[in-house]
């Protein structure tokens, strides 16, 4: 599955990630370590090192060899400001994947998480062939729903204790996006 990078704005490139971005991600976690706490589960400290990252990267490669994940970082002249991700793709007559996605703490407010999610959503239904996507957020987060509304995600529920965030069991405001009523790809 070839999926081109793209140029969001301020020169942001939304790309394929690499094992060569190992220390890049490693140091964009690390500098947004407390700013994603709470909307992320509790890393263990070896997520924080640059061989965690590789091993990460790895495992993402391989789930996008298999074409059940595409994971894709926000570069920013080498400096990796972001990531997103599809992941759990199912085909077949499902069609559907979840959407996962952060932007740096000191890029905030700028449109890079608005115009990555229009970009993903494009890659998903004109190059992976998928029929839908999924987003969860907690309730709370306001901002990441803004995101999801603006690129034609419709909420579509509540799920009660969904994911483990912070040490707790927290409630998801659920979302999708139909992406086509096409019939699915072979």
């Amino acid at each position: 599955m070839i999926v081109s990078p793209d140029v969001l704005s301020d020169g942001v490139r939304l790309r394929l990630v690499t094992p060569e971005d190992a220390e890049a991600l490693h140091s964009a976690y690390v500098a947004n370590r407390e700013y994603l706490a709470p909307w992320e589960p509790r890393r263990p400290d070896s997520f924080f090192t640059v061989e965690g990252q590789a091993e990460r990267i790895g495992e993402q490669l391989r789930q996008l060899s298999e074409r059940r994940a595409v994971p894709w970082v926000l570069d920013s002249d080498g400096t990796i400001i972001g990531t997103i991700t599809l992941s759990g793709m199912a085909f077949g007559p499902f069609c559907s994947a979840y959407l996962g996605y952060w932007v740096a703490a000191d890029r905030q407010n700028r449109g890079l998480a608005s115009a990555a999610v229009a970009s993903v959503c494009r890659a998903a239904r004109d190059t992976i062939g998928l029929h839908r996507i999924e987003a969860t957020t907690l309730l709370d987060n306001a901002p990441s729903q803004r995101v999801l509304r603006k690129n034609g995600f419709e909420p579509i529920g509540m799920a009660p204790r969904y994911l483990h965030i912070n040490g707790e069991w927290r409630d998801h405001r659920l979302f999708q996006r139909v992406l086509h009523d096409g019939p699915p790809a072979s």
